[in-house]
C-alpha cells in the first residue's frame, strides 16, 4: 500500500469490466456497500493518473478516501470486508484454495486461454491442469452450496471470476465435464443479483469527466 493525494472525499477505483481481478474487487466493494468513484479504463490506453498511483499498470487500483493506494485485488477485497462484512465472508474463507487459484490455476488458465503468449512453452497440458482444480473444487462443493461454509464467503467470490473465465474459453467442454456441483455453483453466481450489479457497462473514463458514483442508485 502506498500513498496518493486523495482527489475527493470518495475512494476511486480504476477497473476493467471483464478482468477477473477487477471483478472480484468490485464484488467485495459492492457487498460491503462502499460508495466510490468508478473509472473504467481501456487497457491499451491506461490513464496517466492510474499509472502515477500504481506504476505496475494493472487493474484494479483503489485509492481510498485517505489517499492510500491498494493495487492488489485480494488486498482490496480484504480492505472492503474490514470496513463492512455483514454476512461473514471473511471468517470462514479458505486461504489455501484462494492461493491455489491465484498461483497455480491462474498460470494454467493463462496458458490454456492465451497459448500464443507463451511461444517457448508447451501449453498442451494447460487445460488438463485447469481440470485438476475443477475436480478439487467439485469435491469441496459436493453436498455443499459453497466452497468453505454453508454461505457465501471470500473463497467463493475470490475464485468465481476465474472459473467463469476458464469455462468461457470452451463452454461446451466445461459443461460436459463430470463436475455437476461445480457447474451448479458457477451458474448460481452467474445468475446472482450481485454479479449482475457489478457487470453493468460504463463508458471508459477520461481525465476531466464528471465523476461516476458507483454503485448507482
Amino acid at each position: 500500500m502506498t500513498n496518493q493525494e486523495p482527489q475527493n472525499t470518495l475512494p476511486v477505483l480504476y477497473s476493467f469490466r471483464r478482468c477477473p481481478y477487477a471483478m472480484r474487487a468490485r464484488l467485495a466493494l459492492y457487498y460491503a456497500g462502499i460508495k466510490l468513484e468508478l473509472r473504467e479504463i481501456v487497457l491499451r490506453d491506461k490513464p496517466a493518473s492510474m499509472i502515477k498511483a500504481s506504476p505496475k499498470g494493472t487493474v484494479p487500483v483503489l485509492i481510498t478516501a485517505k489517499g492510500h493506494v491498494i493495487d492488489e485485488s485480494l488486498d482490496i477485497m480484504h480492505h472492503a470486508l474490514a470496513e463492512n462484512d455483514p454476512d461473514g465472508w471473511l471468517p470462514h474463507h479458505n486461504k489455501g484454495l484462494i492461493d491455489t487459484n491465484d498461483h497455480i490455476f491462474k498460470k494454467a488458465l493463462d496458458r490454456y486461454k492465451y497459448p500464443g503468449r507463451y511461444p517457448d512453452e508447451d501449453c498442451s497440458g494447460a487445460r488438463g491442469q485447469c481440470e485438476d482444480f475443477f475436480k478439487t473444487l467439485n469435491q469441496h462443493l459436493t453436498g455443499n452450496r459453497y466452497l468453505s461454509a454453508p454461505h457465501i464467503t471470500l473463497t467463493d467470490m475470490a475464485i468465481f471470476p476465474f472459473i467463469r473465465q476458464c469455462a468461457n474459453v470452451d463452454r461446451g467442454w466445461f459443461d460436459a465435464l463430470p463436475y455437476p456441483a461445480l457447474q451448479q455453483w458457477l451458474d448460481t453466481h452467474l445468475n446472482s443479483d450481485i454479479f449482475a450489479a457489478i457487470m453493468t457497462k460504463y463508458p471508459p473514463w477520461a481525465e476531466g469527466d464528471l465523476p461516476l458514483i458507483w454503485p448507482q442508485e
